[in-house]
């Protein structure tokens, strides 16, 4: 598996605190049946977590890059960013301010959950206007998307990929998320799903549940289109593939 949101860098958000949480988590993804994570600290939040590409950043990933190596941990970590949308969004990516996922022109970006989704909408479309390709981190957990999911259906057409957390299809944000998150799912308009990790004991990196939920209630072959497949075609800059997405009535 793949896992493309994880708050792995120790220090610099509101994940792992220490360089230990760090490598639990890393050690657990591993267990789990994760080869490749990818290191989406929060960023572009002013005055909270600005986590802009930096020399500083640079050395905070490679110091746990290399302690993975040194702990013998047999995963690859990749550079990524959890990259909240504001209207700067578009130039930030292209003057190279901002980690997209392994250096592609795919991003991932997270809104406010109480975002206008017009708004939400507009910014996207500014940043694939500039040659970018968003994925939209959690929309299972956007308050507008719960209640006007066909909103997932348009950004679906417009080229948008859509990241489900693992824990909101496992009920662990509440029955919102959790029935939005099924429906996106049902309706073929999920991209990946991924870990969203925070800590090693709350929002793990253990994705061996999610993999068996989604091989018992959709199908293995879906399972591995969103744990596997589309995740690796996401960190190589390739198509995302995926079945016919069908519109709500």
């Amino acid at each position: 598996m793949t896992d493309i949101h994880a708050h792995i860098i120790p220090g610099i958000d509101d994940g792992s605190e220490t360089m230990e949480d760090s490598l639990e988590l890393i050690s657990m993804a591993a267990e789990s049946g994760v080869r490749t994570i990818v290191a989406t600290p929060h960023c572009n939040i002013p005055g909270e977590f600005e986590n802009y590409a930096s020399s500083e950043l640079e050395e905070r990933f490679g110091a746990l890059v290399r302690e993975a190596e040194r702990a013998r941990i047999p995963i690859r970590i990749v550079r990524g960013a959890e990259v909240f949308a504001t209207e700067e969004m578009p130039r930030l990516l292209t003057e190279g301010r901002v980690w997209t996922l392994n250096g592609t022109k795919y991003f991932l970006t997270e809104f406010a959950f109480t975002e206008d989704p017009d708004y939400c909408s507009f910014v996207l479309k500014k940043c694939a206007d500039a040659g970018f390709k968003p994925i939209v981190a959690h929309p299972e957990r956007y308050f507008f998307m719960q209640e006007i999911p066909e909103i997932a259906f348009d950004w679906c057409m417009s080229g948008y990929g859509l990241q489900i957390n693992k824990g909101s299809l496992l009920g662990r944000f509440g029955p919102g998320p959790r029935r939005t998150a099924e429906m996106l799912v049902d309706h073929g308009l999920a991209a990946c799903v991924a870990s969203d990790a925070h800590s090693p004991t709350e929002r793990t990196t253990h994705m061996a549940e999610i993999r068996e939920y989604l091989t018992d209630y959709f199908g293995e072959d879906y399972m591995r289109l969103l744990l596997e497949e589309n995740p690796s075609r996401i960190l190589s800059g390739k198509e995302l593939l995926g079945y016919e997405p069908i519109p709500f009535y």
